[in-house]
C-alpha cells in the first residue's frame, strides 16, 4: 500500500516530532507499505523519509519546483517527482496514495489534511484517512469542529470520515483497516462543504 504522510517541515520545532516522523517511516516499511510524502530534506518530512529508506524501504517524494529551487528536496528519494505549484503537488500525492496519515504540522498540513478530509466527507474518496496526534496538537481543531456541528455548519458525521489517534500502533491499525464509505444525502451535500 503507499501511503500518504502529511508532516511538518519546520526546523524549530522540538526533536520529539522529528522522531516520530522517524517512528512511522520505519514502522510504515516495517509493514511493508510504500512513503509518499512531500519530498522535502527537512523536519519531520526529511526524517519519514530517511528512515523508510533506512529500513530498506520505497520513498516517493512530490515537490513544487519553487522549494528545488530553495535547495531543500529529497534528492535520496526513490523517485522525486517535481511539480510546477503545490496544487499539481498535492494532485500527484493524491492520486499516488491508498491512505492518508497526518502527524503534527503547521499550515501546509492543516491545508492537506482539509482537503483530503473534505473530500471523504463528500464521498470523493473511501481511502483511510489517519491523525495521529500523540501531544494534543489538534485538539483545538477538533473541539472547533465539534463547535461547527453545533452551529449547524457540518453533518454529525464529518469524524466518520478521519481516524483520530495517539500512538503509532493505533495509526497503522487504522490505516490498514477498510474505511468505511462517507456517502452524503443530497440535502446534506450542502452541510458537508459549509
Amino acid at each position: 500500500m503507499n501511503i500518504c504522510v502529511y508532516c511538518a517541515s519546520s526546523l524549530k520545532i522540538d526533536k520529539k516530532y522529528i522522531e516520530l516522523a522517524a517512528t512511522v517511516g520505519t514502522e510504515l516499511v516495517k509493514r511493508g507499505h510504500t512513503l509518499v510524502s512531500g519530498g522535502g530534506s527537512v523536519s519531520c518530512m526529511g526524517a519519514v523519509a530517511a528512515a523508510a529508506r533506512a529500513a530498506g524501504g520505497h520513498t516517493v517524494g512530490v515537490i513544487p519546483q519553487a522549494l528545488v529551487d530553495m535547495e531543500v528536496a529529497d534528492e535520496e528519494a526513490d523517485e522525486l517527482i517535481v511539480t510546477s505549484d503545490m496544487r499539481e503537488r498535492k494532485g500527484v500525492m493524491d492520486a499516488r496514495s491508498d491512505a492518508f496519515l497526518v502527524l503534527p504540522g503547521g499550515l501546509g498540513t492543516l491545508e492537506e489534511l482539509f482537503e483530503i478530509w473534505t473530500a471523504r466527507v463528500l464521498g470523493l474518496h473511501d481511502r483511510p484517512l489517519v491523525l495521529l496526534d500523540p501531544w494534543g496538537l489538534y485538539d483545538p481543531l477538533r473541539q472547533l469542529v465539534d463547535g461547527m456541528y453545533e452551529q449547524g455548519f457540518t453533518r454529525a458525521d464529518v469524524f466518520d470520515a478521519i481516524s483520530w489517534t495517539t500512538t503509532v500502533e493505533e495509526a497503522f491499525a487504522a490505516l490498514e483497516s477498510p474505511a468505511q464509505p462517507v456517502r452524503p444525502s443530497v440535502a446534506e451535500l450542502g452541510e458537508a462543504t459549509g
